[in-house]
């Protein structure tokens, strides 16, 4: 039994008194125990009683090499001893530098402008303002493009322009009065077809609805919205292959700007540096963020074209310039943990490690697939979401107060693996060091949880 003085137990006590979790409701967070997390080693969390656990969400789909990876501890440390941050407004510094270089190398052709901030959020707020502003200030200007348009059941962040952009209603519905107006189109969903088709069938009717959105409306539209290939926070809804090339071809045909949203997407999560690669798309921006530092401090980054770059050029008096900015834009810390990620890229041929993990993950996931709840197992790379129905024959889902999905990742909890759901979507993600034994044990755990949670 613990002990009130106990370390473990007053940590408990003070953040339930003082910290407001994001995405919690804080009514059942300060009945719980939680769960604190004291260190880390590659892909294991190591909690306040030395407990370990595999971290089987890349704590948030962020970590991509593992915790305490000394390459960019080590990095880290270099920088500090130099200087930690200095602002970007008027000045320049090396790491933020050598870091747009090396991205501007790897991205899809064409992004040669790099734009810093601190989350995929304002990565999304400010590849927004810069469709805006664009076609304001391109020759000629074309002020009436004014309308973005989005996917349903998207998410972009939970800043006001990011979720003008979403489309997902449990997080947006009780702000709309404050967003400004979009355009949706449905989503690719083929599990929950919104357009009642079948995969097998349809032709891609989720295509041919966007399609003619952009063909009927082109002249109000600024620019497309996109996750590419995977809808992250909405269950990871996997899109039907030529989805995204599709949607990039019908942007181009209409003069639209094309966003490709790859914060969970991008550095390997699908198979490939981007998601972008798999079609051979090439936006107009590009929105990164999360595995952009390794998973080490906040960081993102928006990237442009010359295109979209040279609409920003003139006089000072022309007020032309791209009036935004945050104060840790390009943060020195930051970028030499970036640089160090990219690094271990090359060294450690990580992109043929992620593509043994998909296999693996694939060959693991069969059983959980055949549990009499699971409805579908959905992966690409190495993202995947697990969907939890009540019935599999009707696909009907679980009422929201049973919490299903919470309750199959708190049982895999107790089995040594941390996992966090999307409402009954079981997600994994893990860390691209992960070993195989330490996969097998998340496949088992993950399995198990469910069977035991949906177990009357």
């Amino acid at each position: 039994m613990s002990r009130p003085d106990d370390p473990t137990v007053r940590l408990g006590r003070l953040d339930q008194a003082h910290v407001w979790h994001p995405f919690t409701q804080m009514a059942e967070w300060v009945h719980s125990e939680p769960l604190v997390i004291a260190a880390g080693e590659r892909e294991f969390l190591i909690d306040t009683e030395g407990n370990r656990y595999i971290d089987g969400v890349s704590s948030l789909w962020c970590n991509l090499h593992g915790h305490r990876r000394p390459e960019i501890d080590e990095a880290i440390r270099v920088q500090l001893g130099r200087i930690a941050h200095s602002t970007l407004l008027g000045l320049a510094s090396p790491p933020s530098i050598e870091l747009a270089e090396r991205l501007v190398g790897l991205a899809p052709g064409g992004l040669t402008r790099v734009f810093y901030s601190d989350s995929g959020a304002t990565a999304v707020e400010i590849a927004l303002k810069m469709a805006f502003q664009y076609w304001r200030q391109c020759d000629p200007p074309r002020p009436e493009k004014t309308r973005f348009v989005h996917l349903a059941e998207a998410y972009h962040g939970d800043t006001l322009g990011a979720v003008s952009v979403g489309g997902m209603d449990l997080f947006h519905a009780l702000y709309r009065p404050l967003l400004f107006e979009t355009i949706e189109a449905p989503a690719p969903y083929c599990y929950r077809c919104p357009l009642d088709t079948r995969p097998e069938t349809c032709d891609q009717a989720c295509a041919a609805a966007m399609e003619k959105i952009l063909a009927d409306r082109a002249d109000e539209t600024a620019a497309v919205i996109i996750e590419p290939l995977v809808q992250g926070a909405a269950g990871m809804i996997t899109h039907p292959p030529g989805y995204l090339r599709r949607v990039a071809d019908a942007c181009r045909r209409h003069d639209v700007l094309l966003i490709c949203d790859e914060v969970a997407t991008g550095f390997g999560r699908t198979g490939r540096m981007f998601a972008c690669e798999h079609e051979d798309v090439r936006p107009d921006l590009l929105c990164l963020a999360k595995g952009i530092s390794g998973g080490y401090l906040p960081l993102a980054a928006t990237l442009a074209t010359d295109r979209i770059h040279a609409a920003f050029l003139g006089e000072h008096a022309e007020h032309r310039t791209f009036f935004h900015g945050h104060t840790y834009t390009g943060n020195a810390l930051a970028c030499a943990a970036g640089l160090a990620s990219l690094d271990i890229f090359e060294s450690d041929a990580v992109l043929d490690r992620i593509r043994d993990l998909e296999r693996a993950l694939a060959e693991g996931l069969a059983p959980v697939a055949a549990l009499p709840h699971v409805g579908q197992v959905r992966q690409r790379g190495v993202m995947v979401g697990i969907e939890l129905v009540a019935d599999t024959d009707t696909r009907e889902p679980y009422p929201p107060g049973i919490r299903m999905g919470a309750r199959a990742c708190e049982a895999a909890v107790r089995r040594g693996v941390w996992v966090r759901p999307l409402g009954d979507v079981v997600v994994l993600m893990p860390p691209y060091c992960t070993s195989d034994a330490s996969l097998a044990r998340i496949l088992d755990a993950v399995r198990d949880g469910i069977a035991e949670a949906t177990t009357p």
